[in-house]
């Protein structure tokens, strides 16, 4: 019997060989220098910033270079698998508009592209016929160790301090017969299947990583498992090689956790002649927790998941550029010469990443989401929160609808300025920054005067209302004089500096006038501009909110 009958005996329905799924896959047509990138999350935990961190430095090299950028779900860990994973991240893509040039999204039953299938699981055929030529090369070879023959291979390897794993003397069935695996796998034996590796553990390879550079490595000589005997679909090493040679990948972007895997890769693509994509090892995404540094945490930390700046209502836009600064070191000082470009002009550089760490600041984030909210129009500014209120909090965004033009020229306050208003870091505060203007949150409400007594505010804003002192179509300046103009008769100085020169003559100055009718219109102390507000408020809401108080 040959390594063929053999072959033919583990895959009897795999028919096509590697050569017609190299024709089935043919070279992308693309312009010279052209990236092709994938995403490739296992579905197996919901994503993360590091992911996200991969996401964009994949868009932003695909993009940039006129290439590909593809979505690939790598579920052959079924046994893992969370449910709504997958869904997940096409919500999160398409929330920040980052969605792949190709794709398969079962959950709206829509693919794209013409390298598909992009689900693992449904590409078993294609990996099985790389296995089989595998085995008929004598390259590959049934294994029947037994988890308990694996137990305690560990086990005397950890007491002996040996590495891990089965190669030399305990690669048991690496030279079984023919014959013999044969008739164990007829007889029902259960197997995986394992690379006979070809490697040296005593010799190194060079290996060029785009950000951390020339490495070196010793070669692998574990015999891996290539496809496990459960459910016949390939192990991630395996699937890897084959997916990324297939859909003609030029560059892998993925966490620095595994570098320690490049011996194992290095290994397969040699094993077919094939070339090696490019790889991008990211760095660990790091927060400053006091005065230590840490590993940002997905059990510690909030903003380690995805899902926080969207509840919190941070603008797409914001995350990615605070993404990009830790992306590249030259990103901002890029940004400062090109304020009007997208990111997706921005040239990417794995050299200017940071191979021992990308230090991720929340506050920086706040600093270029309010810059960013800064600069919106007041029509995106409410789109923004209407968007986000449609999600996470609807009785909100009912009022919103019920004021569209009401409520933009409340997010229009101090905005058209020279230095307009950085108020708002997120659009889920912005409710809690403006709710005072409107009537259906200002019932029941307490007020805190300070250290005003409540019959003198009354006094105030009964002699503000009959003395007429506001008129909408007032300017600033008249409306400012108006308020003075009412000082002496409540004992009040007109100016800070009258008050101050003479204190025991008056009772206040100003700035009470203006706190007490501020209070009584907000509750607040500290506002914007109370002449804006009150121009929007409109005089009829004056005159209801002060009568409130006066009766």
């Amino acid at each position: 019997m040959s390594r063929e009958d053999l072959a033919n005996l583990i895959f009897p329905n795999i028919t096509k060989t590697v050569a017609d799924y190299e024709k089935e896959y043919p070279a992308r047509n693309l312009k010279e220098g052209a990236m092709v990138t994938r995403f490739a999350p296992s579905p197996t935990g919901f994503m993360h910033i590091g992911n996200f961190l991969a996401v964009v430095i994949d868009y932003v090299m695909a993009k940039n270079s006129q290439g590909v950028f593809y979505l690939r779900n790598e579920d052959t860990d079924q046994a893992r698998e969370v449910e709504g994973a997958i869904e997940y991240i096409r919500q999160v893509l398409t929330h920040y508009d980052m969605n792949p040039d190709e794709y398969e999204y079962r959950d709206i039953n829509e693919t794209k592209g013409n390298y598909g299938p992009y689900i693992q699981s449904e590409r078993k055929e294609i990996y099985q016929a790389f296995i089989k030529q595998l085995l008929i090369e004598g390259k590959a070879y049934p294994c029947f160790l037994t988890q308990e023959e694996m137990d305690s291979i560990r086990e005397s390897q950890a007491r002996d301090k040996r590495r891990i794993g089965i190669y030399g003397r305990f690669a048991k069935y690496r030279d079984l017969a023919v014959e013999e695996a044969i008739e164990r796998i007829k007889n029902g034996e259960k197997y995986t299947i394992r690379l006979k590796s070809s490697g040296d553990f005593n010799r190194k390879f060079k290996f060029n990583d785009l950000v951390n550079g020339e490495m070196e490595f010793p070669e692998n000589d574990i015999d891996i498992p290539i496809m496990k005997s459960s459910n016949g679909l390939p192990t991630y090493h395996f699937a890897h090689l084959v997916d990324d040679y297939l859909m003609h990948t030029t560059h892998v972007v993925r966490g620095q956790e595994w570098i320690s895997s490049i011996p194992i890769h290095y290994e397969l693509f040699k094993t077919f002649g094939f070339k090696m994509p490019k790889y991008v090892h990211i760095p660990l995404i790091l927060k400053k927790d006091g005065e230590k540094v840490r590993k940002i945490s997905k059990r510690l930390d909030p903003e380690a998941r995805m899902s926080y700046y969207e509840e919190k209502g941070y603008p797409t836009l914001a995350v990615i550029e605070a993404i990009m600064t830790i992306a590249n070191s030259n990103y901002e000082a890029w940004r400062e010469g090109h304020p009007d470009a997208l990111f997706t002009d921005f040239t990417f550089s794995p050299k200017k990443m940071s191979a021992s760490g990308a230090l991720f600041d929340l506050d920086k984030l706040d600093n270029i989401s309010k810059n960013y909210i800064s600069h919106l129009t007041k029509e995106e500014v409410y789109e923004g929160v209407l968007n986000w209120s449609k999600k996470y909090d609807l009785g909100f965004n009912e009022i919103l609808k019920k004021y569209p033009d009401y409520s933009k020229e409340i997010y229009n306050i101090e905005r058209e300025q020279k230095k307009p208003r950085k108020d708002y870091r997120y659009y889920s505060e912005i409710k809690a920054k403006t709710w005072y203007m409107y009537d259906e949150y200002f019932q029941d409400i307490k007020y805190d005067f300070l250290n005003y007594d409540l019959e003198e505010v009354k006094k105030v804003l009964k002699t503000y209302i009959d003395n007429n002192c506001f008129v909408e179509s007032d300017t600033q300046e008249e409306w400012f004089n108006k308020m003075k103009s009412i000082c002496a008769d409540l004992g009040y100085a007109r100016e800070v500096k009258e008050y101050k020169e003479n204190p025991d003559k008056y009772k206040g100055n100003i700035i009470d006038i203006s706190n007490i009718i501020r209070i009584s219109l907000t509750t607040l102390d500290n506002t914007p501009n109370l002449y804006n507000i009150m121009q929007i408020l409109g005089k009829d809401r004056i005159i209801a909110r002060f009568s409130k108080i006066l009766n």
